[in-house]
C-alpha cells in the first residue's frame, strides 16, 4: 500500500508499505483523513526526535526509521476482531497513543505519561499517512454516520487541548478569565474547549495577521504581543487583576514573560506546548504572586471520549475552520510539509488523504 515515510530532516517519501496484517485484537482501518502536527513539522525540520534512529528504537515497538508519519487520523472500520463493539464500514476516530497498560501510571489510568509512551505515525507500527492502519480495536472510537471524517480528524488535537482544560481543576469556568499564548490548532482547540465549558473570558495572544483573523471567531479578544504589552492589556480587560489562568500553546520565551505578567495573583501557568529550548522561569513574578506553574501532556482515554462527546454534540462549533488545505499522500511532501515550512502563517491545519475522489 501507498505510505509516507520519514526517512531524515526534510527527507520525506511517497513508498510502497506492506498492509499491515491486524493480530487479534486489532482493528484494521481505512483511513480517509490525517492532519498534519506542530509535531510532526519539527520532525521534518529538525529530526529525528521523537521518531527513533536505528541506533535508538522505541522501547515499546521496537521500530525505528523510516516510520510511517500521521497520527492526527480517522477512517472506516475493514475489519475487527470478533465479539469487539466494531463493525465493517463503520467511521471511527482513532487515539493513536502507544502505552504498555502496565506501568504504575498506566494501572491508575494515567495512560499519558505510560514508561513507554509512544504515537502511531512517530513511534512506529504504522501511521495516518497511509492507506490502512492495525490498532487495538479498544482505541477505535465510533463515530455517528452523519459526522465528517474531515472534520472528525481535528478530534485528536482537539482531545489535547481539552486534556489541557482539564488539568487546570477548575470547577466554575463561568467566573474564570483565560489567556491563550499562540493562536495555531491546539490554541483554537483550548479557545472551543473554554467556550464548550463557559469560560467567562477568553483572550487570545497571536502575532500572524493571517491566524489572528481567524482566532477572533473564537476569542474575545484577540491581542497582537508584537504591537501591545500583553500584561497590561490584560490587566485593562481584568478590572486590574490580571487573568485567573493562562495556556500555553506557543511554548517560547517571550511568551511565558508575557504569561506571568498578565497572570493574577495566585493564577495558573498550564504549559500545553512542546518547547525547542530550555523554559526560563521569569522569578520575579513566579515568586511575588506565588503563581501555580502545570504541564499537560496528550490525553487520556476519558479525555478523548469526552472531546468526541463534545464534538459529535456539537460543541466545538467552527472547528472546521481551522482547516485551510486538504491534500492527497502523493502531494505530501510539497504541498504539506514543505508549504508549511516557507508558509506557515497562512496555515492552521493542512488534512492529508489517500482517496483520489476526495481532493
Amino acid at each position: 500500500m501507498k505510505a509516507a515515510q520519514f526517512y531524515a530532516s526534510r527527507d520525506l517519501r511517497v513508498v510502497d508499505v506492506p498492509k499491515p496484517e491486524p493480530q487479534e485484537h486489532e482493528a484494521l482501518v481505512a483511513v480517509e483523513w490525517c492532519g498534519i502536527c506542530g509535531s510532526d513539522l519539527h520532525e521534518y525540520e529538525h529530526g529525528p526526535m521523537g521518531i527513533p534512529p536505528p541506533e535508538r528504537p522505541h522501547p515499546a515497538t521496537g521500530a525505528h526509521l523510516p516510520i510511517t508519519m500521521g497520527h492526527e487520523f480517522g477512517g472506516r472500520i475493514v475489519s475487527a476482531p470478533s465479539g469487539s463493539h466494531l463493525r465493517p464500514g463503520q467511521k471511527v476516530m482513532v487515539d493513536p497513543r502507544i502505552y504498555c497498560r502496565n506501568c504504575p501510571q498506566c494501572k491508575v489510568g494515567s495512560t499519558h505519561g505510560c514508561s513507554t509512551l509512544g504515537f502511531k505515525g512517530l513511534s512506529g507500527t504504522g501511521g495516518g499517512f497511509s492507506e490502512t492502519v492495525a490498532i487495538d480495536a479498544r482505541q477505535c472510537y465510533p463515530l455517528p454516520d452523519d459526522v465528517d471524517l474531515s472534520h472528525a480528524a481535528l478530534i485528536e488535537p482537539l482531545a489535547t487541548a481539552w486534556h489541557g482544560i482539564s488539568s487546570c481543576n477548575v470547577l466554575d469556568w463561568s467566573t474564570k478569565s483565560a489567556l491563550i499564548l499562540g493562536g495555531g490548532p491546539i490554541g483554537i482547540g483550548c479557545a472551543l474547549g473554554l467556550r464548550a465549558r463557559g469560560c467567562k473570558q477568553v483572550y487570545l495572544s497571536e502575532p500572524t495577521t493571517t491566524r489572528a483573523a481567524q482566532n477572533k471567531l473564537v476569542a474575545d479578544v484577540v491581542l497582537n504581543p508584537i504591537k501591545e504589552k500583553i500584561g497590561d492589556r490584560c490587566r485593562e480587560l481584568t478590572n486590574r487583576e490580571g487573568v485567573d489562568v493562562v495556556l500555553d500553546c506557543a511554548g517560547v520565551q517571550p511568551g511565558l514573560d508575557a504569561a506571568m505578567d498578565a497572570l493574577r495573583y495566585q493564577g495558573l501557568y498550564m504549559n500545553v506546548a512542546v518547547w525547542a529550548k530550555p523554559m526560563v522561569i521569569p522569578f520575579p513574578h513566579y515568586l511575588m504572586k506565588e503563581i501555580t506553574l502545570k504541564c499537560a501532556l496528550a490525553y487520556t482515554e476519558k479525555d478523548f471520549q469526552e472531546t468526541i462527546d463534545a464534538f459529535v454534540a456539537g460543541r466545538f462549533k467552527g472547528a472546521e475552520t481551522m482547516i485551510t488545505s486538504r491534500i492527497h499522500v502523493d502531494d505530501i511532501a510539497e504541498k504539506g510539509f514543505e508549504e508549511l515550512v516557507k508558509h506557515k502563517d497562512d496555515h492552521i491545519k493542512i488534512l492529508v488523504t489517500t482517496l483520489k475522489s476526495t481532493v
